[in-house]
């Protein structure tokens, strides 16, 4: 029988199952999945947080091997599927170090489902009786075996007496995601009214700002069916591709919102400086690469190969994107601050500093709350409260859209646009000496 290096790959799964904290992904919890001429000795399918009665069963057919050393007979009892907890990876990792040939199959820190001793019956079950968060996992500790075979996965809880084929953390998502569209729903109407109010001081990026409120409602409402469908049959019936589309146009123009606001255009300027378009022609593209990606990653799951690299794509373009959207608005400061010192409007100039330095703050704030503090908190906190940290996102974006609204609404008394009859002299004299303006 052939060994592998348990340790190393023990380690690799691990930061997979960081990834998956990182990445929210709608996925379906009744899954069909091809694996190719594969030989990872682990093959990581699903986490799933089991409540009491939970259950899960796995299928195989199509089931087939080969092997890389001649005259090789294939070791049943080494290939199989089980549920391992997080906690349980230290003391498997121990159980290896002391083991000569180790095999995962073998350890008492797992449950097996089944191990593939009779190939014609390829198929087990299990009903959970310890609730907890679960990983699936395929074992195969012949190093030099590549296995293909089609894989149906179901893993769902007993609730009311109806199977609930979302994760215990996940159950109240479909009611929270419909709360977040009735309140963009009248978010937007609001919007229509104030723009129809103030219609003559209506500028473009109000119209991008409406839209933009329109594909964040239509995505809370495409999430919550998504969810709602998964939890009563196990399949999003379609509105994952809904989901994704509008996810996509918000992601779009949300960014775009932000990378024009920073430039003050239609509010300062009624055009884009060159090195301005060109961040906005950065910005988009990445938005749609972004897009793919996560398409990709909620799609094949972490039984593909290439799917760590795709959250490791996903990642990247995120962060590039975040450090993309802020140079607007730190050129848009400097030129501020140059232009007080030589147009003698310094009262007129603090007001807007004062506006973008606020502005800059709160999506520093935004970006790093919803990009680092919650996927952070998520990885540590019960997977029962999974919900809580999606409330405490999608509550983050609310306030920042709010902000960005109410100060950037249309009217005649918007800091852009008036010049006020303050002490220009008292105003140069705080510019000079106030460096927090400074970046």
């Amino acid at each position: 029988m052939g060994n592998f290096n348990f340790p190393l790959n023990l380690h690799l799964l691990l930061y997979v199952l960081v990834i998956i904290s990182l990445i929210p992904a709608s996925v379906s919890e009744i899954q069909n999945t091809r694996i190719a001429d594969d030989s990872r000795p682990m093959i990581l399918f699903e986490r799933f947080g089991f409540s009491e009665n939970g259950n899960v069963a796995v299928s195989v057919k199509d089931f087939s091997w080969k092997s890389t050393q001649h005259n090789a007979e294939l070791e049943p009892s080494t290939m199989g599927f089980f549920l391992v907890r997080d906690a349980s990876f230290p003391r498997i990792f121990n159980e290896s170090e002391y083991a000569d040939n180790f095999c995962v199959l073998w350890s008492r820190f797992v449950k097996i489902i089944f191990k593939f001793d009779n190939p014609s019956a390829l198929n087990g079950s299990m009903l959970i009786d310890e609730p907890d968060e679960y990983s699936l996992i395929f074992g195969n500790c012949q190093s030099e075996t590549k296995v293909t075979m089609d894989v149906h996965t179901e893993m769902y809880n007993i609730q009311d007496g109806n199977k609930n084929f979302l994760p215990a953390g996940q159950s109240p998502l479909p009611r929270l995601y419909f709360v977040f569209f009735l309140i963009y729903t009248i978010f937007l109407g609001v919007w229509v009214f104030i723009c129809f109010k103030e219609r003559s001081d209506i500028h473009k990026i109000h119209l991008i700002m409406g839209a933009l409120l329109i594909f964040k409602a239509l995505k809370m409402i495409c999430a919550s069916e998504d969810k709602m469908y998964v939890r009563k049959t196990g399949t999003p019936h379609g509105w994952d591709v809904a989901f994704y589309v509008f996810g996509f146009l918000k992601g779009i123009m949300l960014f775009t919102v932000i990378v024009l606001i920073g430039t003050g255009w239609s509010f300062l300027k009624p055009y884009l400086q060159e090195r301005e378009k060109k961040v906005l022609m950065f910005v988009i593209p990445l938005q749609v690469m972004e897009n793919i990606a996560s398409v990709i990653i909620a799609e094949t799951g972490p039984a593909t190969k290439d799917w760590l690299t795709w959250n490791q794509i996903f990642l990247l373009l995120d962060v590039a994107c975040c450090c993309a959207v802020f140079l607007p608005i730190i050129w848009s400061i400097r030129g501020l601050r140059e232009a007080s010192k030589t147009d003698g409007k310094a009262a007129r100039n603090l007001e807007k500093l004062t506006l973008f330095r606020h502005f800059y703050i709160v999506v520093v704030g935004y970006l790093y709350f919803t990009r680092i503090v919650v996927p952070a908190v998520l990885a540590i906190i019960s997977y029962r409260f999974e919900w809580v940290m999606t409330a405490a996102d999608e509550g983050a974006s609310l306030v920042f859209y709010l902000f960005i609204f109410h100060n950037f609404h249309p009217t005649r008394k918007n800091p852009y646009l008036v010049i006020h009859d303050e002490d220009e002299v008292a105003a140069a004299h705080m510019l000079e000496e106030d460096d927090s303006f400074e970046l």
